[in-house]
């Protein structure tokens, strides 16, 4: 069974930071494409950023430059690193995985429950 627990939201002045992480069990992590998504209040979820089975990474323009999404195998974990914040950036952050069980072969999508982000003053 894949599970995506996600920690480190809360409330943040804008130009601060916060560092979300995403603790994975279940999946082969080493192979998975990791991601972040997040949603608004009366918006769409939008991808943010990912990290391939390479390691390479992408972001979105609003937040490139000021995000960093990197992760470390040994711990399964996935984080998201964010400075200077800013209002609109206030949404529930979500993990993603496109990953393969441990136990399995196919490839899916497994998300975390989300964890909220707030900027304001």
């Amino acid at each position: 069974q894949a599970q995506l627990v996600e920690s480190g939201g809360g409330l943040v002045q804008p130009g601060g930071s916060l560092r979300l992480s995403c603790a994975a069990s279940g999946i082969r992590f080493d192979t998975s494409t990791m991601a972040w998504h997040r949603q608004a209040p009366g918006k769409r979820r939008e991808l943010v950023a990912t990290i391939l089975r390479a390691g390479t990474t992408n972001y979105i323009d609003a937040v490139r430059g000021r995000f960093t999404i990197s992760r470390d195998i040994g711990k399964n974990t996935v984080y998201l690193q964010m400075n200077s914040l800013k209002p609109e950036d206030t949404a529930v952050y979500y993990c993603n995985a496109r990953a393969q069980l441990v136990a399995g072969s196919e490839w899916s999508n497994y998300w975390g429950q989300g964890t909220q982000v707030t900027v304001s003053s």
